[in-house]
């Protein structure tokens, strides 16, 4: 299995209009994908701004790649992103699970 991490900050007056975006693109669109094993999109406040952490679980590299394109490691992001990220990571970290309980 292989989990896939992104992060985000918005506004803290933006956090609950993005918190609905969100489940309109990217869980959607993790969910809606083949391979998906699972998905948490979490939220916390710092100070002014809040931040947005998505794990994601799939069962292979070509799974991620159904979802992320060729270059798994390359964000994606959505049109709507514009308007409330405060700045965009350009890639994501990718774990290898080899133990679980």
């Amino acid at each position: 299995m292989i989990v896939r991490t992104w992060r985000g900050f918005t506004p803290a007056a933006k956090a609950d209009e993005y918190e609905e975006v969100l489940r309109r693109t990217g869980l959607a669109d993790y969910v809606g994908t083949p391979g998906n094993k699972g998905a948490y999109f979490t939220r916390r406040e710092h100070g002014d701004r809040t931040e947005f952490f998505v794990i994601s679980m799939w069962e292979s590299w070509e799974a991620v790649k159904a979802f992320a394109g060729d270059e798994p490691e390359v964000a994606v992001y959505y049109p709507e992103d514009d308007e409330y990220l405060l700045e965009k990571e350009h890639t994501v970290d990718h774990y290898e699970v080899f133990a679980s309980a």
